[in-house]
Formats: structure tokens, sequence, C-alpha cells
């Protein structure tokens, strides 16, 4: 389904029970709601869940004006616009920069957080841009955008991680991740009811793992 929201239309492919527990996945740079497909039949039961594409990605609206607060803004429209009132928020890189910015704009839309592969947002040196040859299923201009925007995050990012209420997993793929350790136990440490998990896959482990992963999280989501 498209549904309107924040002046676009994203996206999103919808499976499992209607009057679930909703649970929102938000995909990596460059990737879409299809990235998700390993893993939402073991999420499904029971749950109302909602892979989004993000704004320049997929088949929701590519504007030509991009950046991380506009994602953000885009998914809050999309729980409003859905009538969701809280929700269970997964996201993976930077769906997962996405996902800590809502929570930390709105905590009280976000019951549960879960972060997969995500590093406190900390200044760094990332690798060189190049665009990928042939069609692309995403904008290059939005890669552009918010490249700088990963690369050297607002220091407000990084104060505003002790304003999450939700109880957050932190889903780390270990030794094989280009993630730095440090900086993955820095946002365990800064997010007030955080604990992480490591699942040795590298960067992508609800790919590489699709069980492991599923596991864990939904051990996590499970409603106390």
């Amino acid at each position: 389904m498209r549904v309107p929201t924040n002046g676009i239309e994203l996206a999103v492919r919808e499976a499992g029970t209607p009057g679930g527990r909703p649970v929102v996945l938000l995909h990596a740079l460059g990737e879409s709601a299809a990235d998700w497909d390993v893993v939402v039949p073991s999420m499904a039961p029971g749950r109302r869940v909602l892979a989004v594409d993000l704004r320049g990605h997929g088949a929701s609206d590519w504007p030509g004006t991009y950046s991380l607060e506009l994602m953000r803004d885009d998914v809050l429209g999309l729980l409003d616009a859905l009538d969701l009132a809280t929700v269970d928020l997964v996201g993976h890189s930077l769906g997962g920069l996405v996902a800590l910015l809502l929570a930390q704009h709105a905590p009280d839309r976000v019951d549960r957080l879960v972060l997969e592969d995500v590093t406190a947002p900390l200044p760094r040196v990332g690798p060189p841009l190049a665009r990928p040859p042939g069609e692309l299923g995403f904008d290059w201009d939005m890669v552009l955008a918010v490249r700088p925007q990963i690369d050297a995050p607002d220091p407000a990012w990084l104060a505003g991680l002790s304003r999450i209420t939700a109880d957050t997993l932190v889903v780390y793929g270990g030794a094989p991740s280009p993630m730095p350790r440090d900086r993955v136990e820095e946002l365990v440490r800064r997010v007030p009811r955080a604990r992480m998990v490591t699942v040795e896959a590298g960067h992508l482990v609800h790919a590489t793992r699709p069980a492991e992963f599923a596991e864990a999280v939904l051990a996590f989501l499970q409603p106390e």
C-alpha cells in the first residue's frame, strides 16, 4: 500500500494480523522493505508487520529532498496516518539511525526498539562514495544528502539518546561487522533501557543469520 505522509507517499508492505501488535521495520541505506522478507514470516504471527520503503528508496516517492530528520518525520506521519499510537520499531543501519531519532524525538510513540548493527551517532570517516553502475532501486541524490549526516552527525543526536524511554535491544553483528564494538557499546551505555546481544554475522545480521536474529528479536518483543 501507499500512505500519504509529510508531503510524500511511502510504500509499505503489510503482513501478519491486522489487529495485532504493530511492528514497523526500517531498512538500511540503498535497500527496501523487501530486504526484511526473510524474517517477516517469523515475526508475522500475532503481529501487524509494516515494512517501509524510506523516502528515496524502492517504491516510495523520490522527491529530491532528503535528510535523516525528514525520514524520521515521514515515519512519524505514517504512524499518524495509520492511527498507530505506539509501535515496536526495528531499524537496520540507516533505518536504525532513523529509528533512534524517532525514539528520542517522540519517545511516547515507541514501546520497544530494536537497533540492528547501529552505533552511537559519532563522527567517523566513512568509506569512499562511488555510484554503483546501472539502474538503482534508490535515488543516488538521497545517498549524497544523507551520507554527510551519517559521517558528521548533529551532536544533539548523541545527547538525545538519553531521552529514549523504550526498552531497547541492540543486535550487534560481532567481529565480522564493520561497526566498531566500542561505538555500539557507547550506544548501549547512553540509551537508558538498552541491552546488547551479539550474533557473529557481520552487518547483515537478519539476512545472514535470519533464524538467530528472529529468535533474539521475538524473545525481546514478547509482551510482558
